[in-house]
């Protein structure tokens, strides 16, 4: 793509600085990239490449901790690193709008979402209340949100987390902004959600004109959207290019290494052993919430799970896959003791779960474990991993000089040193967590496993090396793995067997090869046209040739 117009971004040799005793000098260093009309440009990296701080600081919103030592950023012939506060307010939301990742974080609860688009046009506009409400009107209709006149005067809680995020947006759009800024706005999406998000940026690309600057860490949103990609590392631009450049022959090893981690796609599992003995029965679980008649809403009654069977034989992988509201949380708490079903029985090998007394689910629970998926709300922040890790055990009544020899043999197991037993979860990446909790559910040596979206907040090295080190488990100790995710990526990467669930109910189960590659229900089918990037896949690097220092 050739461009001839002056860029409606220009960053040039920007620096900022980060505090001293860091473990580097500079949160970027060096920085420069340009940001055209009708153009995508997507950064790319892991956690502390400095991907956020640039959009940060392209919006004028750094923390006062970080200083820019070099450099400029040029905005409509503007350098923003020489405008006062108040300045940069009034470019901020006028001519510069920014979508964060989390839409329950950027918007307030006490206020309707119709009160919250307003306020850009009464902070910025002499307009009067009824031209302030049809301009957000047309917003929502604009961000293809259903029934915007009932959703005007609705509140954040009471949307689904795709619609949050298209109020963010709408709240970005509202001044028409030359500049939009979006930093991972799809990560905790459902992949159809996802999808309808990304086909909008596309849209606005070119019905707004505006230049887009689109954070993420997902190749395949970045094969799906950018026109051109920068990839970061530790602060450090490695690689910038086109669309096609960057993902079908990356020069820089960085860029490589990312690239090859990304999940493959289906049809690499091939047909799973059917000779071990099973590890985990569910005859006719069901499962129903009913809500009571208020003076505002009708009685409700929910099919959260609708009756379900399936089998997990002993060292497989079984990944459940479904969008949010399918039953898959209800259901693995139901495995778990956690919630009594209404009807049906969990056999875990040869006994049932026993769910009428206290002391009978504490004891099933024991071979049934569960990796969550925040690793930083996952850990006590106040405790010593150490104590963390015999915590289990010791409730089992296991002695704890016998349980730490079990948490420094772990350790090892998820490749970690024995001196994490006296560091605090602060002290840890978000990768290292999630495999300090993987060790902490294997401590009393469960049964099964279960994952619980365990790495869609990690970067996809990181991510790649989680599931391994699970792969790695399953297969030297039997373990047998419920791995429940959005990713069908990596639902096909890690899976022997998949299940589909939409609205409680399981609409399609067999091996990867079979539900991925011959789908037969119209839902499983829907699920994979929604993956991003669906007419790429990531090259072999070993084909490609040596990498270069740079391209």
């Amino acid at each position: 793509m050739t461009h001839t117009a002056t860029p409606v971004l220009s960053i040039r040799n920007l620096t900022i600085d980060l505090p001293k005793g860091g473990d580097r000098t500079h949160a970027v260093s060096n920085l420069s990239l340009d940001i055209h009309e009708k153009e995508i440009l997507c950064i790319v990296g892991e956690s502390g490449s400095g991907k956020s701080i640039t959009s940060f600081a392209a919006m004028g919103l750094l923390p006062k901790i970080l200083k820019p030592s070099a450099g400029e950023i040029l905005f409509e012939g503007r350098d923003m690193l020489k405008l006062s506060e108040a300045e940069h307010a009034e470019l901020r939301g006028s001519r510069m709008g920014m979508i964060f990742q989390e839409p329950m974080s950027a918007l307030n609860p006490c206020y309707t979402v119709g009160n919250q688009i307003e306020e850009v046009f009464e902070t910025h506009m002499q307009i009067s209340r009824a031209e302030r409400q049809a301009r957000t009107l047309a917003l929502l209709r604009e961000v293809r949100l259903p029934d915007p006149e009932r959703l005007y005067h609705a509140y954040p809680h009471q949307l689904s987390g795709g619609q949050r995020q298209r109020i963010v947006i709408a709240i970005a759009l509202a001044m028409e902004p030359r500049l939009l800024i979006a930093d991972e706005p799809t990560t905790a999406l459902d992949v159809t959600t996802q999808a309808q998000i990304l086909d909008m940026f596309k849209a606005l690309k070119e019905s707004r004109k505006a230049g887009i600057l689109f954070v993420t860490h997902d190749f395949d949103v970045v094969a799906e959207l950018a026109d051109r990609v920068l990839v970061m590392q530790k602060g450090v631009v490695v690689e910038q290019g086109t669309a096609g450049q960057v993902l079908n022959s990356p020069s820089h090893p960085y860029t490589r290494m990312l690239i090859d981690a990304v999940p493959k796609r289906q049809g690499l599992k091939g047909k799973p052993a059917t000779s071990a003995p099973i590890a985990l029965r569910v005859a006719g679980i069901e499962k129903t919430y009913s809500t009571a008649r208020t003076m505002f809403k009708p009685a409700r009654k929910v099919h959260a799970v609708k009756p379900t069977d399936f089998t997990v034989l002993e060292g497989q992988t079984l990944g459940i896959v479904g969008e949010s509201g399918s039953g898959k949380t209800t259901l693995v708490r139901c495995l778990m003791g956690l919630v009594e079903p209404d009807e049906g029985s969990v056999w875990i090998g040869n006994a049932r779960l026993e769910t009428t007394t206290a002391a009978g689910r504490r004891d099933f629970r024991k071979h049934i474990q569960i990796v969550f998926q925040d690793p930083y709300g996952s850990l006590n922040p106040r405790r010593k991993i150490g104590d963390l890790l015999v915590e289990g055990p010791v409730n089992f009544g296991v002695p704890r000089k016998q349980a730490m020899e079990k948490a420094r043999a772990l350790l090892k197991i998820v490749r970690l040193e024995e001196d994490a037993l006296d560091r605090y979860p602060a002290q840890f990446s978000g990768g290292q967590r999630q495999r300090i909790s993987i060790a902490r559910a294997l401590m009393v040596e469960p049964k099964i496993l279960i994952a619980d979206e365990a790495v869609s907040a990690l970067d996809v090295s990181v991510q790649k090396d989680v599931l391994k080190l699970l792969d790695d488990i399953r297969k030297a100790v039997g373990l047998t793995v419920i791995f429940i995710t959005h990713d069908l990526r990596v639902a096909a990467e890690i899976s022997d067997h998949i299940l589909v669930m939409s609205k409680g109910e399981v609409v399609e189960y067999g091996t990867v090869d079979d539900v991925f590659g011959n789908p037969q229900h119209s839902y499983t089918r829907q699920l994979l046209a929604a993956v991003p990037g669906r007419g790429w896949e990531a090259p072999d690097m070993a084909a490609l040739g040596p990498a270069d220092a740079a391209r």
